[in-house]
């Protein structure tokens, strides 16, 4: 007969759950997830230029649609965090995903550039939320001693999805197929096919949310403590492969006060969520993170989003044998070049340049399983510092390289900043309570990424007009956001300092 043990801490129930089968399918579900996100919001990225032929849009109206996505996410990230605190994170993640694939997969249908970029920031709109909800998922369902490995390791779905991309657009944007549709009067060709491929994941993640638990430490949350109970002993069965009348819990308590407080209206559980993370003693933790998050993702988010572009310049350079230059050298004469060369592929996307962005990515996300090995035994809080200071340095030295390998390498250093991605959502995860965890995030996330329209216009300009200063001003931010991260709480204290509201 097993003894059953009463009012166990949820984070020790969970850790009695092991580690498994079912932390393994939630890491792949989760993962996949951010993976669709990132297909959604950087599809844009392939569809502008590509379809710039056929619905003959201006400079101006392609960095309209660009920018559509990161607007849709900063206006809508705060109300998928509010929903997921009240409404469930397998809920709101499956609706998220319905409603992405809905949109996204519309807009291959767009008869014009406006109606493009509103189903596209729909569809960023209705993912925005989708990567910090799969966050706070498998955070709660991981015991504490892998939680940073399994959160760090995201981010090598988001580095590897993003090349995947690029590999994805270099057999399908060529095909010359069109078919003509009257009702709408467009022609479905190669740029709208690849629109679909890119939604697809959605679908996909739509049906995998359904099949999966609901966080166990959000149902003990809002008073569902029986059906916590339930998931744990699922959890633990899935596990461990044994009968779930072997878990030796009986009943489980939350150790965070006023996690079943309820509001009665909208406006007041919309309040009760967001003022505790602006008053004491959470307001330090919003403050520190909130800054962090908007150093790091103005810097690496900016670099990102022009990296085809930036790679294109580079390797152009590289294959017609000029040497002796520094990176903005190349960039300046490959530039020049493509403004005095007058041809018809405007709206082609170079094989080379996109099978060097697959490369760049992989590499990062390997660099990032790399990471994640090493957390146990580094800690999240001197791994971020020495990333952030390797990449700002290795900025500022691209002004000063002359040799293209050393710069290849360095530049390579400076995207893999990437990697803070994983850390800075650990933190967030570790630090807020459960029934604000998913609304923090959000709005981590929504202040990072409202930086990076800042960042990356401010960056095409500057490597248009000065580039040597584009990689001195971004490498100076990111040694800031480097030292500002002492300030972060060491590994060891992070579940002391975990705030009791």
């Amino acid at each position: 007969m097993v003894v059953k043990i009463a009012r166990v801490p949820f984070e020790e129930a969970l850790n009695m759950t092991g580690f498994g089968k079912f932390n393994l399918l939630v890491f792949m579900l989760c993962s996949s997830i951010i993976a669709a996100m990132v297909f959604e919001l950087y599809s844009v990225s392939y569809l502008v230029p590509a379809s710039a032929c056929e619905l003959n849009t201006t400079s101006t109206q392609q960095g309209l649609m660009a920018g559509l996505p990161l607007i849709g996410v900063i206006t809508t990230s705060h109300i998928w965090g509010y929903l997921a605190d009240t409404r469930g994170r397998k809920k709101m993640l499956c609706i998220s995903m319905v409603i992405g694939f809905v949109a996204g997969s519309s807009a291959a249908l767009a008869p014009n550039w406006i109606v493009l970029s509103i189903l596209k920031f729909l569809s960023s709109a209705a993912v925005s939320g989708s990567s910090a909800l799969a966050l706070a998922l498998i955070g709660e369902c991981t015991p504490a001693i892998r939680r940073s490995t399994m959160l760090l390791l995201t981010t090598s779905a988001l580095l590897s999805s993003t090349g995947v991309m690029a590999i994805l657009s270099i057999p399908i944007l060529p095909m010359k197929f069109s078919y003509y549709i009257p009702i709408l009067n467009i022609h479905f060709n190669s740029w709208r096919l690849l629109n679909v491929i890119f939604s697809l994941p959605c679908a996909l993640n739509a049906i995998g949310s359904m099949c999966c638990y609901e966080s166990p430490k959000y149902l003990l949350s809002v008073g569902e403590d029986e059906k916590a109970l339930e998931i744990l002993q699922g959890i633990f069965k899935h596990n461990s492969g044994k009968s779930a009348d072997l878990y030796q819990v009986e009943s489980i308590v939350l150790d965070e006060d006023n996690a079943n407080k309820k509001a009665k209206g909208f406006w007041e559980v919309l309040a009760e969520q967001t003022l505790p993370l602006f008053k004491p003693p959470l307001l330090k933790s919003t403050l520190l993170l909130g800054f962090m998050f908007i150093l790091v993702f103005i810097c690496i988010n900016s670099f990102l989003v022009w990296l085809p572009f930036m790679v294109d310049a580079f390797m152009s350079s590289v294959e017609k044998g000029y040497s002796g230059m520094t990176m903005c050298e190349m960039i300046r004469v490959a530039r020049n070049e493509t403004d005095l060369e007058e041809t018809n592929s405007t709206c082609s996307m170079n094989r080379v340049a996109m099978t060097m962005v697959f490369g760049i990515c992989i590499v990062l996300a390997v660099l990032n399983v790399v990471a994640s090995g090493v957390i146990s035994i580094i800690g999240k809080r001197r791994l971020f510092i020495g990333i952030q200071v390797m990449a700002g340095v290795s900025s500022i030295l691209l002004n000063v390289s002359s040799m293209w390998v050393v710069s290849a390498l360095l530049f390579i250093a400076v995207l893999s900043d990437v990697i803070n991605f994983g850390f800075l959502s650990a933190f967030a995860v570790d630090l807020y309570p459960t029934f604000v965890k998913a609304k923090a995030i959000c709005l981590m996330v929504m202040l990072g990424r409202g930086s990076t329209i800042l960042g990356i216009n401010v960056l095409k300009s500057l490597i248009e007009t000065n580039c040597e200063a584009a990689f001195y001003l971004f490498g100076g931010i990111t040694l800031a956001g480097g030292l500002f991260g002492f300030l972060l709480p060491p590994d060891g204290n992070l579940f002391k300092q975990k705030t009791k509201i």
